[in-house]
């Protein structure tokens, strides 16, 4: 059965990038390709990850959860631990469900 429910990332107070403001980031999983994740493989080595397996890496997800939000990946890499590890875990999971 496909989980359809809303993948929303809330964040406890705005957010402030590039002179814009977020509240929350909504994840469009379910519209990723296996080519954005193929490509998210080989962007995540121009941030720096350097285990042998990316796909398992925070990096990794974040790569991916900023495609699924179309935001760039140094928004992602700018947010506040606890989103940026609630966007990390929600995207983890999909890809494991």
């Amino acid at each position: 059965m496909e989980n359809t429910k809303a993948r929303v990332i809330t964040f406890n107070k705005p957010f402030i990038f590039e002179e814009k403001e977020y509240t929350e980031l909504n994840l469009d999983l379910e519209a990723l390709t296996g080519k954005d994740l193929l490509e998210a493989s080989r962007e995540v080595r121009t941030i720096g990850e350097t285990s042998p397996v990316v796909e398992l890496s925070k990096s990794y997800y974040a790569v991916v959860g900023a495609k699924a939000a179309k935001v760039p990946i140094d928004l992602v890499l700018a947010l506040p631990a606890k989103e940026f590890s609630q966007l990390t875990v929600e995207v983890q999971s999909f890809l494991f469900e």
